[in-house]
């Protein structure tokens, strides 16, 4: 799909609005959120080879994007992506029952409690367009503890591909746009602040039918 330039301005403004730019340091346990970007695993092993944290635990079990692509979770198949870039299998913890983010970040608390591990100090990876969102929610959760953020450093021109074609991502940005802006007034994150000019890009999109991956209240 080739984008028109005003779809493409548009959706760079929202792009860059969910990055959230974090400066990363040395944590407890990296979480890779489970996506139907395997990309993510790739990106959590390489912080965890790096040494960035002793522990990787895998996130998710089948979502709205991965019911229908996948027949194993997409924790195993993070898990799976991780072991064969070099973490140990013992080094990796796996959740595999939730179905949102917000049960990723809630089953996550569970598991390191229940194994004794310590979560002070957390690094989040997940899809370059999910970063605000991620934060956002986990901050609910766990209001007290040191996040760290990260994704993938891909540019907005290479992230599609064949599994993440252009208009999908750009619908998956628009919803979680709208969830960032509507879900703190439910409990489901904490507020962020939404400057005009990415509201008024989130609008426009929609019009011009982007809106595949809104929320029905």
């Amino acid at each position: 799909m080739m984008l028109s330039k005003e779809v493409e301005a548009l959706a760079r403004t929202i792009w860059d609005y969910h990055h959230l730019n974090h400066r990363l340091e040395k944590a407890d346990v990296i979480v890779a959120m489970g996506s139907h970007d395997l990309r993510v695993a790739e990106w959590a092993a390489r912080l965890w080879l790096d040494g960035w944290a002793p522990w990787l635990v895998c996130s998710g079990a089948l979502g709205n994007l991965t019911r229908h692509l996948w027949k194993r979770t997409e924790a195993d198949l993070f898990a799976e992506t991780a072991a064969r870039l070099g973490v140990p299998r013992e080094r990796i913890l796996i959740e595999d029952q939730s179905t949102n983010t917000g049960e990723n970040i809630l089953f996550t608390d569970r598991l390191l409690k229940s194994r004794g591990i310590k979560s002070e100090r957390l690094i989040l990876a997940h899809k370059p367009y999910m970063e605000r969102r991620a934060y956002a929610t986990a901050r609910v959760y766990w209001p007290r503890q040191q996040l760290f953020v990260t994704s993938p450093p891909i540019a907005f021109e290479d992230y599609p591909n064949a599994e993440i074609p252009q208009e999908q991502m750009i619908n998956i940005m628009v919803g979680d746009l709208q969830r960032l802006r509507d879900y703190p007034a439910k409990g489901f994150m904490i507020p962020q602040e939404i400057p005009s000019s990415v509201l008024a890009a989130f609008e426009r999109l929609v019009a011009l039918g982007f809106n595949r991956h809104l929320a029905n209240y």
